[in-house]
């Protein structure tokens, strides 16, 4: 079989790449060509391949070094790299040491700015802003009621939730959204939604009373599984703004605070829908966050989220950018 060359290590587009990697006490390198990591094992090293080509996004949490050679790869393939504490949260970049959401985008001369263009052309405009907020907050209503109706990945594992309860809670959060004259009261509507489907989720899966941590500071299994998860969802948000070539200050729900905050916005989209009733599902049957990442890796990459990701940024985009009202 031929090796791939650097210059088709992009072909597989990210929306269709199977992988996204949380590595932890290893360190990444170049080894025959190829990007591995290696784990020591008494006085073993143990190499393990990364498909480069077939990856959207690196996750490197604590003890972990990658070499200049390896960020090289990882470039020309389209990986971003992020470093991340122990179980994937905080996530911060080596050069602002904060917990922003900030990762090293593979650079290139020849990034597409179709869509950049076309959401600077609204950004700009407060009402606009509003809308396209509006717009991602509709389809991850639509999202949420799709996949904890009719997920068969998560009915296996018992999450069935009482559709009217549900149809009832995304009705009137569809309609308050709608109905929400800026940014503030959108967050203030998210916050309200966010807060019902916890309990919801809860009470589907017996897992008792629930209160959301601030994030880091949940001492509860789900609390965990939920900023461990919610990273993954952030580390698929930042492939689709980086394919699109959207910097990831142009947000339009979270920009307030967070200079990542687009980040936040497209992640929105699905962490909701998969990870939250996950978490709950993992909390209650007592998982370790090894499998519980798993079984979110395996939801993400069957539903194709990074694919709804990308379709729903860019009729977005288009739709307001083209807009002259």
């Amino acid at each position: 079989m031929d090796d791939i060359k650097s210059s088709d290590l992009k072909t597989i587009l990210h929306s269709k790449r199977a992988n996204l990697y949380y590595l932890e006490h290893c360190r990444v390198l170049v080894n025959g060509g190829r990007v591995e990591y290696v784990t020591d094992r008494g006085k073993e090293s143990l190499y393990w391949n990364i498909p480069i080509a077939n990856t959207t996004s690196i996750l490197l949490g604590t003890g972990t070094s990658v070499t200049q050679a390896a960020m090289r790869e990882l470039a020309k393939a389209g990986v971003l790299v992020g470093f991340c504490g122990g179980g994937g949260t905080p996530l911060f970049s080596a050069n602002e040491m904060d917990i922003e959401v900030a990762w090293f985008s593979p650079q290139s001369e020849y990034r597409p700015t179709e869509y950049l263009q076309q959401w600077v052309s609204f950004w700009f405009d407060e009402t606009k802003r509003v809308q396209a907020a509006k717009a991602i907050q509709q389809a991850r209503i639509r999202w949420i009621e799709q996949h904890w109706l009719n997920n068969r990945l998560l009915r296996e594992a018992d999450f069935k939730v009482n559709a009217k309860r549900l149809s009832v809670l995304l009705n009137a959060a569809s309609k308050n959204f709608e109905a929400m004259p800026s940014v503030s009261a959108l967050l203030t509507e998210e916050m309200r939604m966010s807060k019902a489907l916890y309990a919801l989720a809860s009470q589907t899966m017996g897992y008792g009373p629930f209160t959301r941590a601030k994030r880091g500071s949940g001492t509860d299994a789900a609390n965990r599984f939920l900023d461990h998860g919610n990273y993954l969802a952030y580390g698929l948000g930042a492939t689709a703004t980086w394919v699109l070539g959207l910097p990831h200050g142009l947000a339009v729900l979270h920009g307030k605070t967070r200079r990542g905050g687009l980040v936040f916005d497209v992640a929105d989209l699905v962490k909701d829908a998969l990870i939250l009733p996950q978490a709950f599902i993992s909390a209650q049957r007592g998982d370790e966050e090894q499998a519980f990442r798993q079984s979110c890796l395996e939801l993400l990459t069957r539903t194709e989220a990074l694919d709804f990701m990308i379709e729903q940024i860019q009729q977005i985009a288009q739709q307001l950018g083209a807009s002259k009202v």
